[in-house]
């Protein structure tokens, strides 16, 4: 598969502000935020060297359900966190050295207000609500943001290289089984939703935000 993981985001509580504050303790440093007018969504972000982690909610419903934004299930999936509904996405752009850039899976196109026009996001076809959401954004070369977002965290994190993520039995689809079948997503049954992000293999230290966030890391 010529894609690499852009981002992942998980579903938080308006603002973000526990589970920021969770990530802070740990001694990550926070980058910028952001919004998505028309879309009624806004984030926080913790960037790494060749990704980063966004906590993500929704900051306008009615925009949130607009007939444009409707089908991407952002308010559905942000509304019922806690409720059935897998709280993550993952995002992924095309490796540095793709030779094709068309989306690794069966998608839609989602061309949101907040980007540029003629710009659109890749949105896998088929994934259950149990599952987590899928996105490719073929237009994105290179880490998101390039060095302008702080990496300099004070845990030795370095390079996502690994992904796992426990969602039910029923949250598999075929685009998720194409990212395990290529090595960017380990994924697991399990009742309880948990996101698992591995940085530079993994051997010195490992953090488990739970309760606050469903999210653990591994240094």
């Amino acid at each position: 598969m010529d894609a690499v993981v852009d981002h992942v985001f998980i579903c938080c509580s308006v603002g973000a502000g526990p589970e920021a504050d969770a990530l802070a303790r740990l001694g990550l440093r926070e980058g910028s935020a952001n919004t998505h007018p028309g879309q009624g969504t806004a984030c926080r972000r913790f960037f790494f060297s060749n990704a980063y982690l966004e906590l993500f909610w929704v900051s306008d419903p009615r925009e949130a359900q607009a007939e444009a934004v409707l089908p991407t299930r952002l308010w559905e999936r942000w509304s019922a966190r806690g409720q059935g509904a897998c709280p993550y996405a993952i995002v992924l752009r095309p490796a540095d050295d793709a030779v094709r850039i068309e989306a690794p899976f069966a998608s839609w196109s989602y061309a949101p207000r907040y980007m540029p026009p003629g710009i659109a996001l890749e949105v896998a076809r088929g994934t259950p609500l149990s599952g987590p959401e899928i996105f490719y954004l073929g237009f994105q070369r290179g880490r998101a943001r390039g060095g302008q977002e702080p990496v300099d965290h004070e845990l030795p994190l370095g390079a996502l290289t690994g992904v796992s993520m426990w969602r039910p039995a029923g949250g598999d689809s075929e685009a998720a089984q194409a990212l395990q079948a290529a090595g960017l997503v380990t994924f697991h049954d399990a009742d309880d939703p948990l996101l698992e992000l591995r940085f530079d293999h993994a051997g010195r230290g490992r953090a488990d935000l739970r309760p606050v966030l469903p999210l653990a890391l591994r240094w």
